[in-house]
């Protein structure tokens, strides 16, 4: 469980690292900013787009956080270019080819952390990407550090040395030195590298807006947090999600584990980043029973499809599993290998085909004002190649129907991606059945046009 501390800022601890890559971020972001556009812009529309059309009052296009080609910037990095989309899993061991085989088969494409006996030679020559804590050729990137927010706090004090489980880490008891140990292990990183980290319950919520965003804005190039509102025996505290959602309060598990709230994450992250929209934000899903409290749960595969399509609905643009099980019936570090994983794997297998097979979708601008709706969903729109994707995901747990309205564009059907089923639209309006808060539906929205919003 999280301690709680007190909060201090101290601004100097700038290394000359960290300032060139604040820097780079300002810059991107500038080039980012000059993109988005709305009707009454008389700049033109996002790179990209050719509008044939006077754009609808109130539309706005935005393109995704960090640009299109935001990984390119960097060597070593990731894919750029609008067909990759990161998946990644967590802190594996890939020993022989067949376990990367194995991964590959599940969707994986990147693997964010790994053990020291792995060889990351078979991950590069299956065509896959690492991002390891420590140098190596193979590397498409690098892992700074995990949860220093919680085990090390927000401060700039001195550091032993040591990380989280290794006894003290800051050298006095206060103030705290996350702030420090961020930038140590910076240092040891090659400069021009992708970096990437991720943070816990302090900057989600225990830290200030201040705090928290230092740690999100000067020590690397993409940012996630890991809240597993599913799995978590703690997340329905009242100095947890109880503070955020319920006025202060304990809540109770219904309000409390809904996928929705894996969204919020990722809009909590994405809230801190200064400027708005200059760096990519992931989200963090988990895939089993992550903690060993006799009353923590296990994630099932259709929480396990929710909390991913929120994340990204809610503007995650890229997506790294939890694969341990530290408690449940079946105690394993390789879930989606073992048989511990055979209920989820395929839905996890499935759920990743998705997010690869539209990547180019879900790297194009979002737009906003275009599409209005009736009920409890968080909704995110495309459009890519002459059409228009509606991304919808229940925010209730509830059964409900849901209607839609194109202002723009009105095309003849609907078809729900994965389902083999379409909706029929009629004047650019059709409705649909959600049956509980993990219902997920993505519409391709099929004739009529998109308003000049096409992709070139």
């Amino acid at each position: 469980m999280i301690s709680r501390r007190p909060f201090g800022i101290d601004a100097g601890s700038y290394s000359v690292r960290s300032s060139c890559r604040m820097r780079a971020v300002l810059v991107s972001a500038l080039l980012v900013g000059l993109t988005a556009v709305s009707a009454s812009a008389d700049s033109g529309v996002p790179v990209g787009f050719v509008p044939q059309d006077p754009l609808p009052a109130g539309v706005t296009i935005t393109p995704v956080d960090g640009g299109p080609d935001y990984y390119g910037k960097f060597s070593p990095s990731l894919p750029s270019g609008p067909n990759f989309f990161p998946i990644g899993v967590w802190f594996e061991s890939v020993l022989e080819t067949a376990d990367v085989t194995r991964d590959k088969a599940a969707g994986i494409n990147t693997y964010v952390q790994l053990t020291d006996d792995s060889d990351l030679a078979l991950i590069r020559d299956q065509g896959l990407y690492a991002l390891p804590s420590v140098t190596s050729p193979q590397a498409s990137g690098y892992l700074l550090s995990d949860e220093v927010d919680m085990w090390a706090g927000a401060g700039a004090a001195s550091w032993t040395g040591r990380q989280q489980g290794e006894g003290q880490v800051c050298t006095a008891p206060k103030p705290d030195c996350g702030y420090t140990v961020q930038e140590a292990l910076s240092a040891q990183l090659p400069g021009h590298a992708l970096i990437y980290a991720n943070y816990g319950k302090g900057v989600t919520f225990d830290l200030k807006n201040p705090e928290a965003e230092h740690f999100v804005n000067t020590f690397q190039d993409i940012v996630s947090a890991d809240n597993y509102w599913f799995t978590d025996p703690y997340i329905c505290s009242h100095v947890e999600g109880g503070a955020v959602f319920a006025g202060g309060k304990d809540m109770a598990d219904g309000p409390c584990r809904l996928s929705a709230h894996y969204g919020w994450t990722v809009d909590r992250v994405r809230s801190l980043v200064r400027p708005g929209g200059s760096k990519p934000v992931w989200a963090f899903v988990e895939l089993g029973h992550p903690f060993a409290e006799t009353d923590s749960l296990t994630a099932t595969a259709p929480q396990i499809r929710a909390a991913v399509w929120s994340s990204v609905i809610h503007g995650a643009r890229g997506v790294v599993y939890f694969n341990h099980s530290f408690g449940g019936t079946c105690v394993t570090q390789h879930l989606l290998r073992d048989e511990c994983g055979a209920e989820v794997r395929p839905t996890v297998t499935a759920v990743n085909q998705q997010l690869t097979s539209l990547a180019p979708v879900l790297n194009s601008p979002s737009i906003s004002g275009l599409v209005s709706h009736v009920g409890s969903v968080d909704v995110s729109v495309k459009a890519y190649e002459g059409h228009f994707y509606l991304l919808a995901a229940a925010t209730e747990n509830r059964t409900q129907t849901v209607s839609f309205k194109l202002d723009c564009g009105a095309g003849l059907s609907a078809s729900v991606l994965g389902e083999d089923r379409t909706v029929p639209l009629d004047h650019g309006a059709f409705t649909d059945t959600f049956a509980d808060s993990n219902s997920v539906h993505l519409y391709r929205i099929d004739g009529g046009n998109t308003c000049g919003l096409g992709l070139s």
